[in-house]
């Protein structure tokens, strides 16, 4: 696959997403592309993520459940009780079979843009973190520092998304949390910390 294959899974997506989600996948695929530059990461592969991650978004929650119980899909019990998150394994199902993604690193980016997961590749940091601040993107209290801080330290925007991500769901009753993004908050928060702790003993080492 090449730079010319993005444009026919675009006219693909065009018609199997519905106008305001393509439209958003087009922005996250522009993002990604963005902090692939930013971060010296293969640019293709951030577009074709970016351009794949929400492609069994529109189908309907009860299809996701039959076509990931026909093809063995693996689904948690939180997954057959929440839907709306299916559509990440699927999507990668979808993006192997249906596009011809054979790329792991591609597959496990899509797999988990929703959640997140511990000790996340560079390509899955760029995907979740597009996903969120794509141009389009408007509803984040925090949005305006989150963007800015996504091309200085791709670490601490992930944490402060995780963050955002898990006071929303905390506060809204309608919506249960994954366990997947709080294991993924606590291994970033901890990063963090030490990194910072470091650097404190470092510094204070070079003053002595």
């Amino acid at each position: 696959m090449n730079f010319n294959d993005l444009y026919q899974i675009e006219n693909q997506l065009e018609k199997d997403l519905d106008t305001e989600r393509y439209k958003h996948t087009l922005g996250v695929s522009y993002t990604a592309a963005s902090l692939a530059m930013r971060y010296d990461f293969d640019i293709y592969k951030a577009q074709l993520a970016g351009l794949l991650h929400d492609c069994a978004k529109c189908i309907s929650d009860s299809e996701k459940i039959l076509i990931c119980d026909r093809e063995k899909i693996v689904i948690s019990d939180f997954e057959r009780e929440n839907p709306f998150l299916i559509h990440a394994k699927l999507g990668a199902y979808l993006a192997s079979t249906k596009y011809d993604v054979k790329d792991d690193e591609i597959l496990e980016a899509i797999t988990y843009h929703t959640t997140g997961r511990p000790n996340m590749s560079i390509l899955e940091k760029i995907i979740y973190i597009a996903d969120y601040i794509e141009p389009q993107r408007n509803k984040s209290p925090n949005l305006k520092k989150i963007r800015k801080m996504a091309f200085i330290d791709i670490d601490e925007c992930l944490c402060m998304i995780l963050e955002d991500c898990l006071k929303f769901l905390k506060g809204n009753g309608k919506h249960n949390i994954d366990p997947m993004t709080q294991k993924s908050y606590n291994y970033y928060l901890k990063k963090l910390k030490e990194r910072t702790n470091e650097s404190i003993n470092r510094n204070g080492k070079n003053c002595l």
